[in-house]
């Protein structure tokens, strides 16, 4: 018969060959947020950033009735 204790495991315990998991899970989502970062960059510095901003700016503008 198994016991509550050899059937649940306390937090914070982790079970043969999981210590590592948490830091590769940290590192990929850091590689992520670099990639999407490049992307987003690479977007806004180009012609297509200019455009948006612009339409932004004109946008908001038209809405206070200035322009």
């Amino acid at each position: 018969m198994k016991t509550m204790t050899t059937v649940v495991r306390r937090a914070g315990q982790r079970r043969k060959g999981e210590e590592g998991i948490t830091t590769a899970e940290y590192a990929v989502g850091t590689a992520a947020g670099a990639g999407f970062a490049a992307l987003l960059f690479a977007l806004l510095t180009g012609g297509l950033g200019d455009r948006l901003l612009n339409t932004l700016f004109d946008h908001v503008l038209s809405l206070l009735g200035v322009g």
